[in-house]
Protein backbone atom coordinates (compact mmCIF):
# COMPACT_ATOMS: atom_id res chain seq x y z
CA UNK A 1 0.00 0.00 0.00
CA UNK A 2 1.01 3.51 -0.88
CA UNK A 3 -0.46 6.51 0.97
CA UNK A 4 -0.96 8.10 4.37
CA UNK A 5 -3.55 6.58 7.09
CA UNK A 6 -4.84 8.52 9.39
CA UNK A 7 -4.43 6.92 13.26
CA UNK A 8 -6.05 7.59 16.24
CA UNK A 9 -3.26 7.22 18.59
CA UNK A 10 -4.45 5.43 21.96
CA UNK A 11 -2.68 5.83 25.06
CA UNK A 12 -0.78 3.16 26.25
CA UNK A 13 1.60 2.84 22.56
CA UNK A 14 4.64 4.49 21.63
CA UNK A 15 4.43 6.13 18.33
CA UNK A 16 7.08 3.06 17.40
CA UNK A 17 4.68 0.49 18.77
CA UNK A 18 2.04 1.90 16.44
CA UNK A 19 4.28 1.36 13.50
CA UNK A 20 5.25 -2.18 14.69
CA UNK A 21 1.44 -3.04 14.97
CA UNK A 22 0.74 -1.89 11.48
CA UNK A 23 3.70 -3.73 9.95
CA UNK A 24 1.93 -6.83 11.42
CA UNK A 25 -1.66 -5.94 10.76
CA UNK A 26 -0.17 -4.92 7.12
CA UNK A 27 2.43 -7.20 6.07
CA UNK A 28 4.01 -4.41 4.73
CA UNK A 29 7.72 -2.88 6.67
CA UNK A 30 8.01 0.35 4.89
CA UNK A 31 6.08 2.06 7.43
CA UNK A 32 6.76 5.32 9.39
CA UNK A 33 5.19 7.86 11.10
CA UNK A 34 5.31 11.68 11.14
CA UNK A 35 5.52 12.51 14.46
CA UNK A 36 6.17 11.33 18.17
CA UNK A 37 3.33 11.26 20.44
CA UNK A 38 3.77 10.68 24.23
CA UNK A 39 2.48 7.01 25.75
CA UNK A 40 0.30 8.72 27.69
CA UNK A 41 -1.13 11.40 25.23
CA UNK A 42 -3.48 10.02 22.47
CA UNK A 43 -4.81 11.39 19.34
CA UNK A 44 -3.98 12.12 15.72
CA UNK A 45 -0.52 10.27 14.27
CA UNK A 46 -0.51 10.46 10.38
CA UNK A 47 1.60 7.63 9.15
CA UNK A 48 2.80 6.76 5.54
CA UNK A 49 2.87 3.49 3.71
CA UNK A 50 5.15 2.89 1.01
CA UNK A 51 5.84 5.41 -1.01
CA UNK A 52 4.09 7.61 0.87
CA UNK A 53 7.11 7.38 3.66
CA UNK A 54 8.90 9.60 1.00
CA UNK A 55 6.46 12.11 2.83
CA UNK A 56 7.16 11.98 6.56
CA UNK A 57 9.42 14.56 6.65
CA UNK A 58 6.96 16.95 4.69
CA UNK A 59 4.19 16.00 6.84
CA UNK A 60 6.47 16.28 10.39
CA UNK A 61 6.80 20.34 9.65
CA UNK A 62 2.41 20.33 9.43
CA UNK A 63 0.41 22.65 12.35
CA UNK A 64 -0.48 20.43 15.05
CA UNK A 65 -3.33 21.03 17.83
CA UNK A 66 -3.85 19.90 20.62
CA UNK A 67 -6.08 19.99 24.06
CA UNK A 68 -4.47 19.42 27.19
CA UNK A 69 -5.56 19.49 30.95
CA UNK A 70 -2.41 21.60 33.02
CA UNK A 71 -2.60 20.95 36.82
CA UNK A 72 -1.71 23.85 38.88
CA UNK A 73 -0.03 23.60 42.28
CA UNK A 74 2.31 20.65 40.82
CA UNK A 75 6.09 20.39 39.68
CA UNK A 76 7.39 16.64 38.22
CA UNK A 77 10.55 15.65 36.96
CA UNK A 78 8.63 14.59 33.41
CA UNK A 79 6.71 17.91 33.33
CA UNK A 80 3.48 15.91 33.65
CA UNK A 81 1.82 13.69 35.73
CA UNK A 82 3.31 10.15 34.96
CA UNK A 83 6.31 11.39 36.82
CA UNK A 84 7.29 11.96 39.87
CA UNK A 85 6.77 14.45 42.01
CA UNK A 86 8.56 17.06 42.90
CA UNK A 87 6.68 19.94 44.99
CA UNK A 88 3.34 20.38 45.77
CA UNK A 89 2.12 24.55 45.94
CA UNK A 90 -1.02 26.27 46.85
CA UNK A 91 -3.06 27.40 44.03
CA UNK A 92 -4.49 31.08 44.40
CA UNK A 93 -4.53 32.07 40.84
CA UNK A 94 -6.99 34.13 39.30
CA UNK A 95 -8.95 34.15 35.66
CA UNK A 96 -7.14 37.13 34.75
CA UNK A 97 -4.00 35.96 35.48
CA UNK A 98 -4.55 32.75 34.25
CA UNK A 99 -5.74 34.44 30.80
CA UNK A 100 -2.70 37.04 30.81
CA UNK A 101 -0.38 34.16 30.98
CA UNK A 102 -1.65 31.94 28.62
CA UNK A 103 -1.92 34.92 26.22
CA UNK A 104 1.86 35.65 27.12
CA UNK A 105 2.75 32.49 25.56
CA UNK A 106 1.57 33.51 22.25
CA UNK A 107 3.63 33.87 18.71
CA UNK A 108 7.35 32.69 18.94
CA UNK A 109 9.23 31.68 21.75
CA UNK A 110 12.19 29.89 22.65
CA UNK A 111 11.56 26.64 24.71
CA UNK A 112 13.80 24.22 26.23
CA UNK A 113 12.94 20.65 25.71
CA UNK A 114 12.51 18.72 29.03
CA UNK A 115 15.14 16.43 30.41
CA UNK A 116 12.35 12.96 29.50
CA UNK A 117 12.55 13.29 25.79
CA UNK A 118 13.57 12.19 22.53
CA UNK A 119 16.35 14.94 22.20
CA UNK A 120 19.33 13.40 21.16
CA UNK A 121 22.68 14.92 23.35
CA UNK A 122 26.18 13.31 22.44
CA UNK A 123 24.48 10.49 20.62
CA UNK A 124 22.22 9.87 23.51
CA UNK A 125 18.61 10.78 24.38
CA UNK A 126 17.59 13.06 26.72
CA UNK A 127 15.00 10.40 28.35
CA UNK A 128 18.26 7.78 28.25
CA UNK A 129 20.49 10.41 30.43
CA UNK A 130 17.39 11.22 32.39
CA UNK A 131 16.86 7.59 33.82
CA UNK A 132 20.62 7.73 34.59
CA UNK A 133 19.77 10.38 37.33
CA UNK A 134 22.06 12.62 34.97
CA UNK A 135 20.91 15.88 33.74
CA UNK A 136 22.28 18.02 31.17
CA UNK A 137 22.14 21.65 29.59
CA UNK A 138 19.65 22.05 26.97
CA UNK A 139 19.53 24.60 24.38
CA UNK A 140 16.29 26.53 24.33
CA UNK A 141 14.57 26.01 20.46
CA UNK A 142 12.57 27.87 18.35
CA UNK A 143 9.05 27.09 18.64
CA UNK A 144 5.45 29.37 17.92
CA UNK A 145 2.18 29.12 19.28
CA UNK A 146 -0.46 29.99 16.84
CA UNK A 147 -3.48 30.04 19.17
CA UNK A 148 -3.79 29.45 22.85
CA UNK A 149 -7.08 29.34 24.47
CA UNK A 150 -8.95 28.48 27.55
CA UNK A 151 -11.76 26.02 27.08
CA UNK A 152 -12.50 25.12 30.96
CA UNK A 153 -11.49 25.99 34.44
CA UNK A 154 -11.83 23.48 36.77
CA UNK A 155 -9.48 24.67 39.78
CA UNK A 156 -6.60 23.41 40.51
CA UNK A 157 -7.00 21.84 36.77
CA UNK A 158 -7.02 24.37 33.57
CA UNK A 159 -8.43 22.69 30.11
CA UNK A 160 -6.19 24.33 27.45
CA UNK A 161 -6.72 24.58 23.20
CA UNK A 162 -3.47 24.94 21.87
CA UNK A 163 -2.21 24.96 18.10
CA UNK A 164 1.80 25.53 17.48
CA UNK A 165 4.27 24.92 14.99
CA UNK A 166 6.37 21.60 15.04
CA UNK A 167 8.87 20.36 17.94
CA UNK A 168 6.72 22.17 20.42
CA UNK A 169 6.36 20.12 24.04
CA UNK A 170 2.85 20.61 25.09
CA UNK A 171 4.25 19.48 28.92
CA UNK A 172 7.04 22.27 28.69
CA UNK A 173 4.32 24.94 28.35
CA UNK A 174 2.48 23.06 31.17
CA UNK A 175 5.43 23.63 33.37
CA UNK A 176 6.39 26.94 32.06
CA UNK A 177 3.00 28.41 32.73
CA UNK A 178 3.14 26.71 36.42
CA UNK A 179 6.17 29.04 36.89
CA UNK A 180 5.18 31.72 35.67
CA UNK A 181 1.82 31.89 38.01
CA UNK A 182 4.02 30.96 40.59
CA UNK A 183 2.40 27.62 41.90
CA UNK A 184 4.32 25.37 39.58
CA UNK A 185 2.57 22.93 36.51
CA UNK A 186 2.34 19.88 35.09
CA UNK A 187 0.69 18.00 31.97
CA UNK A 188 -2.26 15.63 33.23
CA UNK A 189 -3.51 15.05 30.26
CA UNK A 190 -2.65 15.01 26.38
CA UNK A 191 -4.99 14.66 22.67
CA UNK A 192 -3.59 15.82 19.66
CA UNK A 193 -6.48 17.06 18.08
CA UNK A 194 -5.19 17.75 14.34
CA UNK A 195 -2.10 17.36 12.45
CA UNK A 196 -2.38 19.64 8.77
CA UNK A 197 -5.42 18.41 7.35
CA UNK A 198 -5.65 15.11 9.59
CA UNK A 199 -8.33 15.49 12.43
CA UNK A 200 -9.40 13.25 15.49
CA UNK A 201 -12.69 12.83 14.16
CA UNK A 202 -11.46 10.85 10.76
CA UNK A 203 -9.06 9.04 12.68
CA UNK A 204 -8.61 4.84 13.02
CA UNK A 205 -7.33 2.83 15.80
CA UNK A 206 -5.53 -0.43 14.90
CA UNK A 207 -8.72 -2.30 16.14
CA UNK A 208 -10.19 -0.46 13.08
CA UNK A 209 -7.62 -0.64 10.83
CA UNK A 210 -7.27 -4.38 11.85
CA UNK A 211 -11.12 -4.77 11.10
CA UNK A 212 -11.19 -2.87 7.44
CA UNK A 213 -7.70 -4.50 6.14
CA UNK A 214 -9.38 -8.12 6.98
CA UNK A 215 -12.36 -6.99 4.99
CA UNK A 216 -10.36 -6.04 2.56
CA UNK A 217 -11.74 -1.79 2.90
CA UNK A 218 -8.68 -0.72 3.77
CA UNK A 219 -7.44 1.27 0.92
CA UNK A 220 -10.48 3.38 0.68
CA UNK A 221 -9.37 5.18 4.27
CA UNK A 222 -5.76 6.07 2.68
CA UNK A 223 -4.95 9.20 1.51
CA UNK A 224 -2.98 9.20 -1.57
CA UNK A 225 0.34 11.02 -2.16
CA UNK A 226 -1.37 13.51 -4.56
CA UNK A 227 -4.32 13.77 -1.92
CA UNK A 228 -2.22 15.20 0.37
CA UNK A 229 -0.04 17.54 -1.71
CA UNK A 230 -3.00 18.70 -3.37
CA UNK A 231 -2.49 22.42 -2.07
CA UNK A 232 0.88 22.63 -4.48
CA UNK A 233 -0.10 23.87 -7.90
CA UNK A 234 0.14 20.63 -11.01
CA UNK A 235 2.72 20.56 -14.27
CA UNK A 236 3.31 18.94 -17.22
CA UNK A 237 6.40 18.59 -19.02
CA UNK A 238 7.13 18.34 -22.88
CA UNK A 239 7.83 14.50 -24.02
CA UNK A 240 11.02 15.72 -24.48
CA UNK A 241 11.71 16.44 -20.71
CA UNK A 242 10.29 13.10 -19.89
CA UNK A 243 13.95 11.31 -19.83
CA UNK A 244 15.15 14.22 -17.43
CA UNK A 245 11.68 13.77 -14.95
CA UNK A 246 11.99 10.11 -14.62
CA UNK A 247 15.96 10.11 -13.47
CA UNK A 248 15.60 12.38 -11.36
CA UNK A 249 16.98 15.33 -13.27
CA UNK A 250 16.61 19.43 -13.08
CA UNK A 251 14.44 20.26 -15.46
CA UNK A 252 14.60 23.60 -17.57
CA UNK A 253 11.71 25.76 -18.11
CA UNK A 254 11.74 25.65 -21.41
CA UNK A 255 10.34 22.31 -21.34
CA UNK A 256 7.30 22.85 -19.20
CA UNK A 257 4.02 23.29 -20.81
CA UNK A 258 2.55 26.62 -21.14
CA UNK A 259 1.39 28.28 -18.67
CA UNK A 260 4.29 28.31 -16.30
CA UNK A 261 3.89 28.40 -12.85
CA UNK A 262 6.95 29.21 -10.24
CA UNK A 263 7.40 27.97 -6.39
CA UNK A 264 6.89 24.55 -5.68
CA UNK A 265 4.76 22.21 -7.89
CA UNK A 266 3.47 18.24 -7.87
CA UNK A 267 5.31 17.38 -11.32
CA UNK A 268 3.87 15.15 -14.09
CA UNK A 269 5.38 13.80 -17.07
CA UNK A 270 3.96 14.28 -20.67
CA UNK A 271 1.82 11.40 -20.00
CA UNK A 272 0.53 12.47 -17.14
CA UNK A 273 2.08 10.46 -14.57
CA UNK A 274 2.91 11.87 -11.00
CA UNK A 275 6.52 12.29 -10.73
CA UNK A 276 7.59 13.87 -7.60
CA UNK A 277 7.59 17.96 -5.95
CA UNK A 278 9.71 19.73 -7.70
CA UNK A 279 10.90 23.66 -7.03
CA UNK A 280 11.26 26.35 -9.38
CA UNK A 281 14.98 28.11 -9.13
CA UNK A 282 14.67 31.61 -10.69
CA UNK A 283 18.23 32.22 -10.94
CA UNK A 284 19.03 29.29 -13.19
CA UNK A 285 15.70 28.67 -14.54
CA UNK A 286 15.10 25.59 -14.07
CA UNK A 287 12.77 22.86 -11.59
CA UNK A 288 15.07 20.69 -9.47
CA UNK A 289 13.57 17.37 -7.39
CA UNK A 290 12.17 17.81 -3.65
CA UNK A 291 10.58 14.72 -3.57
CA UNK A 292 10.86 11.54 -6.00
CA UNK A 293 7.58 9.40 -6.08
CA UNK A 294 7.46 7.66 -9.25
Amino acid sequence: MDGIINIRKEQGYTSHDVVAKLRGILRQKKIGHTGTLDPAAEGVLPVCLGRGTRLCEMLTGEKKTYEAVLRLGVCTDTQDMTGTILCERPVEVTEKALTEAVQSFLGEQMQIPPMYSAVKIGGKRLYELAREGVEVERKARPVTFYRLEILEIFSPRVRLLVECSRGTYIRTLCHDLGEKLGCGGAMESLVRTRVGRFTLEDGLTLLDVERLSQEGTLEGRLWSIEQVLDHLSACSCLPEGDKLLHNGNPLPKKLIRPPFIGGQVCMYDSAGVFIGVFDYQEEKGRYTPVKMFL
